[in-house]
């Protein structure tokens, strides 16, 4: 984080990465000075409403980010970018997209929680889109023109107003995360109740064990004798506003749907409760570990691991197995994982894997069948994908066996 003093009195000169969050209402023209070197620029948590014009000055800018503002339009000026590919207006007062605003270079478009109800038709015209988050807009329809983003491989659409699947996301070359659970076509499952409903009495809450875009997972000690519970588990309690990836009762109601599988995370119960919102899990032993590190702004939409890890090829061939498994499970009872990836998967030193992380989940078995075998098609983009990526971490020994080739040549 930097400061507004730091900004003016020139000791930013140079600097390719620029964060400041001070409560801004104006945007400071200072900034201008670093054009020469300014690469990434991060306004999140201000209260800003306009872009000047000479943002254009700022040439050698490739990402913006400029969340939790007061912005009601996507500035235009963000259009004349020529190095722009990465626009985050997350949480603003969105309304209006318009057809300038765009950049031509665009690879990242994140516009969650707004009250977008029209996408400009531009946005079909922007060939390098990978990743494009919509959740929690206003938005009815979807641009005929977005059936040419032949590169676009994660789409987050849920909690919107859609009156219909758009067929043309099943016809997407590369897509392989999509979400799109609380739209009106949507239709409510009827699993809510196979574990049961408890109060939050009934356990009590402990250290915090993770958290993501969707709620917080605590261990807990389980307290009510009238269950044949463990006594220790985890407990996620759900954020009760939108996420980047939808509602949470969504979420809630998708892990439902999954139904029991050895590889899945186990959920027990549920509570839901005015104002809170909580799934209860069977701990997950300590010995497991994540197996991946979530994309970063270069890799966009793939995973990345940490320097220096490797696997066997014999292990990458174990987990796989069970993610096919799995796979397949949630599939035959309608549910899109939606975030198919190698950092939402937990596995031991012995490569026994479990699943989990549901934020991005949909359930689709209301569709007509072509449109679920679409849905499974685009799901299965994304566990090959997953085995590319545990690929690039085989021991490169093993890199020439028939093991490996099996892998390599995968298809679902």
């Amino acid at each position: 984080m930097h400061t507004l003093e730091q900004l003016k009195s020139g000791q930013l000169k140079g600097i390719k990465r620029l964060k400041l969050s001070e409560g801004l209402t104006e945007f400071p023209l200072e900034i201008l000075e670093l054009a020469d070197s300014l690469e990434i620029l991060d306004l999140s948590g201000n209260q800003l409403s306009e872009l000047p014009q000479e943002l254009t000055q700022l040439t050698s800018l490739r990402i913006i980010f400029a969340s939790n503002n007061l912005f009601t339009h996507l500035p235009d000026v963000l259009g004349s970018l020529p190095k722009l590919e990465m626009v985050g207006f997350k949480t603003n007062q969105i309304k209006t997209v318009s057809e300038e605003s765009l950049p031509a270079q665009l690879r990242w478009l994140i516009l969650t929680d707004n009250a977008i109800e029209v996408l400009p038709n531009s946005l079909g015209e922007r060939p390098r889109l990978q990743k494009l988050a919509l959740a929690g807009n206003q938005l009815r329809t979807l641009p005929e023109s977005m059936e040419k983003l032949s590169n676009l491989g994660l789409v987050r659409l849920s909690a919107n107003q859609l009156t219909e699947f758009p067929e043309f996301l099943i016809k997407l070359p590369k897509l392989a995360w999509l979400a799109f659970a609380g739209n009106p076509f949507c239709k409510h499952p009827s699993s809510l109740d196979s574990v049961p409903a408890v109060s939050s009495q009934c356990y009590s809450v402990n250290q915090v064990l993770g958290q993501g875009a969707s709620g917080v997972i605590s261990h807990a000690n389980w307290l009510n004798s009238d269950f044949d519970f463990p006594q220790e588990v985890a407990v996620k309690v759900f954020k009760g506003e939108v996420t980047s990836d939808g509602y949470p009762h969504d979420e809630l109601e998708a892990c439902l749907q999954a139904g029991h599988h050895s590889n899945l995370v186990k959920s027990i119960a549920q509570v839901d409760e005015q104002d809170y919102l909580a799934l209860v899990m069977e701990l997950i032993p300590s010995s497991y570990y994540n197996l991946g590190l979530p994309p970063t702004l270069e890799t966009c939409t793939r995973d990345t691991f940490p320097e220096g890890f490797e696997l066997p090829i014999t292990q990458i061939d174990n987990i796989v197995i069970q993610m096919i498994d799995v796979f397949n499970h949630l599939h035959d009872n309608k549910v899109c994982h939606g975030d198919l990836y190698a950092h939402n998967t937990l596995v031991n030193e012995q490569g026994q894997m479990i699943f989990g992380d549901f934020g991005a989940a949909t359930i689709y078995g209301y569709l007509t069948e072509e449109q679920q075998q679409g849905i499974r098609r685009i799901e299965a983009r994304a566990l090959k994908y997953f085995i590319e990526d545990l690929l690039t971490v085989c021991s490169t020994e093993e890199i020439d066996s028939e093991l490996y080739k099996k892998l390599e040549n995968y298809h679902a």
